[in-house]
């Protein structure tokens, strides 16, 4: 990775894990925590692609083991997020612009599930039963719903730092347009479901793209029914 890489993205790992043992591990949430560094090493996956992807995801989970109040084994956590960094880094789309908000959110949801699940299967392995405890379904409904209600407002900002970091062109119309509903901004992706109920002509774009081709022969009828409907009425 290169220079760049690497600071913004130890830097957003340290702040990600000082939100994460601060503030969220403190809310007393029902069920599973959000998970504030999984979002984190997933926006940089959606940029970096499944190396940089599964480098941070391990760099990531190895801090979360050694920082108090660690509970479980060391390098735990680390295999965990290696393996979703690394998944979620081959989701990063060929031309970096994100099309939709669906995919990433997708994403965030599988990554949500598949942690959850990759983390208990590791616990049973070396002994640990709190999932068991505490309820393995229960656990993968509110990771999923934590973390997809905290995605919106965190991705979007790690992917648009990644991409300034790497002197990325795209960066700038993501941050200019995300809060006009474009880019990558929180915008976009709150609106994703909204959007997602539209008409399939408008998302297709099928109106302009007739109207846009073929405009002569579009004018053409306009006028000849235009003189039709004038014709009668002077009748």
């Amino acid at each position: 990775m290169r220079f760049n890489r690497l600071l913004l993205s130890a830097t957003l790992v340290v702040v990600a894990l000082v939100i994460q043992v601060s503030v969220l591990a403190r809310l007393q949430l029902p069920g599973a925590v959000p998970d504030l560094m999984l979002l984190t090493v997933l926006g940089l996956a959606l940029v970096y692609g499944p190396t940089g992807g599964a480098l941070v995801g391990f760099g990531a989970g190895l801090l979360a083991d050694l920082a108090p109040p660690a509970d479980h084994a060391v390098g735990r956590y680390a295999l965990v997020l290696c393996v979703i960094g690394y998944l979620a880094g081959l989701a990063k789309p060929e031309s970096g612009k994100l099309r939709s908000a669906s995919g990433p959110l997708l994403v965030v949801v599988a990554a949500a599930i598949g942690t959850t699940l990759l983390y208990a299967g590791v616990g049973a392995l070396v002994g640990d039963t709190a999932a068991r405890q505490v309820g393995l379904v229960h656990l993968l409904l509110t990771a999923a719903l934590y973390d997809l209600l905290l995605a919106p407002f965190t991705v979007p900002l790690i992917m648009t730092l990644a991409r300034r970091a790497d002197n990325d062109p795209l960066a700038e119309s993501s941050g200019g347009s995300g809060a006009g509903g474009g880019g990558d901004g929180p915008g976009r992706w709150l609106s994703a479901g909204a959007t997602s109920r539209t008409g399939l002509g408008t998302r297709s774009g099928r109106g302009p793209r007739l109207g846009g081709s073929r405009p002569g022969l579009l004018s053409r009828s306009a006028r000849a029914k235009a003189g039709r409907i004038k014709g009668v009425r002077r009748l």
